[in-house]
């Protein structure tokens, strides 16, 4: 499995951008499907987007097209959510997820078998 440590969140204005990186290790990074997604309070885990890892194909959750945009550098074996136009409601921790298959079908966390340790963001008027 891959281990995955995500980049400090943060307290972020709403109308205001930040940029999520996860730095991966511990399996080949360069064939991995990498995804975002993000837990708020008292609710379920909910898919952002995810890349195939030749970087050339994403998927997207219909909620997040727009302002989420997933990348990933292979030579640093890093990927990105670059997030836009924040909203309130979009505060929730955030994880970054590994695995195997790529497949826009895949968008339950039980399709992807690594995860990083999850980092919070805040969105606030």
């Amino acid at each position: 499995q891959a281990q995955l440590v995500e980049s400090r969140g943060g307290l972020v204005q709403a109308g205001g951008s930040l940029r999520l990186s996860c730095a991966a290790s511990g399996r080949t990074f360069s064939s991995s499907t990498m995804g975002w997604f993000r837990q708020a309070p008292g609710k379920e885990r909910e898919f952002i987007a995810a890349i195939k890892w030749s970087g050339r194909s994403t998927y997207y959750a219909d909620s997040m097209k727009g302002r989420f945009t997933i990348s990933r550098d292979d030579a640093r074996n890093t990927v990105y959510l670059q997030m836009n136009s924040l909203k309130p409601e979009d505060t929730a921790v955030y994880y970054c997820a590994a695995d195997s298959w790529y497949d826009s079908s895949r968008t339950k966390p039980s399709d992807f078998g690594s995860w990083g340790q999850g980092t919070q963001v805040t969105v606030s008027w």
